[in-house]
């Protein structure tokens, strides 16, 4: 058996164990939330070769639309969240339509100016309630049948959402769609000179990557019962780079191992050192960096490369 195969198991088998282990479910489930949303950054970077700084826009549109359709409309847990999703597609097709027109540095500042436009009409419009954000968001029922309130029934259905998604990252990575995407990221003249129309492949990616990023956003605002400015923040695109490139961009488990690393270090840190907190994962970030080029399970994958070749 593949050693990817066992930790695959063993995070797996962990993951459906966290109630009984007495892990407390919310943390948890904002692990979660952070992991998929590492992912779809993933989606976008690390296989498709775009670096976006204005991310954390469709992670907190996201929330702020699902949070506000079950506060002020009464709608279920579906409805709002594929409502969210929507409405994240729907800004990453007016976000990636500008911003692939350009390339490098230039696409990274659009994406960057353009997040920070979301977030000035987050601040502004009337129904996200400003500075306070939404608050008292309930999670209610799937179907109204099964209740999302007890932290355990959210956590499984989080989980079975995340586990999802993860699998859907990877259909899409490994078809022929994602091998034009990775040619795209390798050497993008050589796919247009064999015919490939590569903005309408990186709009799509960015498209994708957005919808997922929302998909996050509107299972952290249930799970939180709250959208704040913090969800659509610069900090907030800064954090989900930092998890993606720790654990490592163009692998799978990379980000989840990352988002994991730093959501634990912030909730760990945060009562001991206060706002040190982001100085000491500074810290950690750039130790890793030069100590793993590649990411943490960047190089391990480099390593069983290099140990196989032997």
């Amino acid at each position: 058996m593949r050693a990817s195969t066992i930790g695959y198991v063993a995070c797996a088998a962990l993951a459906l164990a966290v109630p009984v282990l007495g892990i407390y479910p919310v943390f948890a489930m904002q692990l979660l939330c952070f992991a998929l949303f590492a992912c779809a950054f993933n989606l976008l970077l690390g296989f498709s070769g775009m670096l976006s700084f204005g991310h954390a826009a469709f992670f907190g549109f996201a929330s702020y639309i699902t949070s506000w359709l079950v506060t002020a409309h009464g709608w279920n847990a579906l409805e709002s969240i594929g409502a969210g999703i929507g409405a994240a597609a729907l800004l990453g097709l007016v976000i990636g339509a500008i911003a692939i027109r350009r390339q490098g540095i230039y696409f990274a500042m659009i994406t960057l100016a353009l997040g920070q436009l979301v977030y000035f009409v987050c601040l502004q419009a009337p129904f996200t309630g400003g500075e306070n954000g939404i608050q008292g968001v309930h999670r209610g029922s799937l179907l109204g049948l099964v209740s999302l309130r007890p932290d355990t029934n959210m956590y499984y259905f989080v989980l079975a959402v995340f586990v999802a998604v993860f699998l859907f990252i990877r259909r899409i990575v490994n078809s022929p769609y994602g091998q034009v995407l990775k040619a795209i990221r390798e050497n993008e003249p050589r796919a247009i000179s064999l015919g490939y129309e590569v903005n309408r492949y990186k709009l799509l990616a960015f498209v994708l990557s957005a919808a997922i990023a929302g998909l996050a956003g509107s299972l952290k605002a249930l799970t939180l019962g709250l959208a704040s400015l913090t969800d659509v923040h610069q900090g907030t695109s800064g954090e989900v780079i930092l998890m993606t490139l720790l654990g490592g961009t163009g692998t799978f488990f990379g980000p989840v191992l990352g988002a994991g690393i730093v959501t634990w270090l912030q909730q760990y840190l945060s009562d001991k050192v206060g706002d040190w907190v982001t100085v000491i994962i500074g810290a950690i970030f750039v130790a890793c960096v030069m100590a793993f080029r590649r990411g943490i399970v960047g190089e391990i994958v480099a390593w069983q490369e290099r140990r196989a070749n032997r």
